[in-house]
């Protein structure tokens, strides 16, 4: 029941995110939007495009991106300068993908840029890793069922070689529960995962933090950044249970296929902004236009 309560609270959330023409429809369809919750399906911030050519120049900072010959900005007004050509270049891309209206809710990468520069909520880099290894006592893999027994078996053979990779790859302990209690990590493993995270700058700490919100695990996220798993498999293990009732219920018209597509969007994102962020590669080419 717990677990039921937790997949609507997410659900719910996940619905707020949703482009106003899917949530506009599917409501209405539903009778799900009474007058005192129209507020909260307001679209999404966007605004018409007012530029041409995206470019990068590299300055003392770092890399700039150019909107025409405008240097684009955070929201707290700082230049927006990133650390590596690699990621200038995938956001400036991001930029020049929009057509007549800038979709910021889809510039995943931009988004995360501006976290690292602004740092809205001013916390530290250990507050970050702190924050990333808080999910192992939520993880997704580490809760189990205890019936049905197809599911039992599903998530013993699907989740079980993940953990048993990352125990063998950082040299700890892993364990499993299906108490609401949730598992025993012991101290030790809190203190190597830790370590391990420290190794990453500020701006991949970002990324990571982001994918393991996304996919609500640790042990999937370090899969995944290194390259155990695809974006694909770790979003897939992400939502094992769901798919299951899925592949048992069937499918809701439209909700189903939404939550996929933007979980794996988020995800292949914030993986992509944690390896760019400490690539050093020199591309030649740095603008682009239609």
């Amino acid at each position: 029941m717990w677990r039921s309560c937790l997949r609507l609270r997410d659900r719910g959330r996940r619905l707020l995110n949703c482009p106003p023409a899917d949530r506009a429809a599917s409501s209405a369809r539903l009778g799900l939007v009474p007058q005192c919750l129209a507020r909260a399906y307001a679209p999404p911030t966007e605004r018409k495009r007012f530029y041409q050519n995206v470019s990068i120049t590299q300055g003392e900072g770092g890399f700039e991106i150019n909107l025409d010959h405008r240097k684009l900005k955070t929201p707290q007004a700082k230049l927006f300068t990133v650390p590596t050509e690699a990621l200038a270049i995938a956001v400036a891309t991001e930029w020049d993908s929009q057509h007549d209206t800038i979709k910021f809710y889809t510039m995943h990468l931009t988004t995360l840029c501006n976290t690292s520069l602004d740092n809205p909520t001013q916390r530290s880099k250990d507050q970050v890793i702190r924050a990333a290894v808080k999910f192992l006592d939520t993880d997704t893999i580490c809760y189990r069922v205890e019936e049905p027994e197809t599911l039992v078996e599903l998530q013993k053979n699907e989740w079980d070689p993940i953990i048993e990779w990352a125990e063998k790859r950082y040299g700890v302990e892993i364990e499993s529960s299906t108490s609401i209690m949730g598992p025993s990590i012991p101290a030790r493993t809190r203190e190597v995962l830790v370590s391990h995270l420290a190794s990453y700058n500020m701006w991949a700490l970002q990324g990571i933090e982001f994918v393991v919100a996304q996919l609500k695990s640790l042990v999937l996220t370090l899969g995944l950044i290194d390259l155990r798993l695809t974006v694909e498999q770790a979003v897939l293990l992400s939502r094992l249970e769901e798919e299951y009732q899925i592949q048992k219920w069937g499918n809701i018209e439209w909700a189903h296929d939404y939550e996929l597509q933007e979980l794996r969007a988020r995800t292949a994102a914030g993986t992509l902004f944690v390896h760019l962020c400490s690539e050093n590669t020199t591309v030649k080419h740095k603008h682009l236009q239609e």
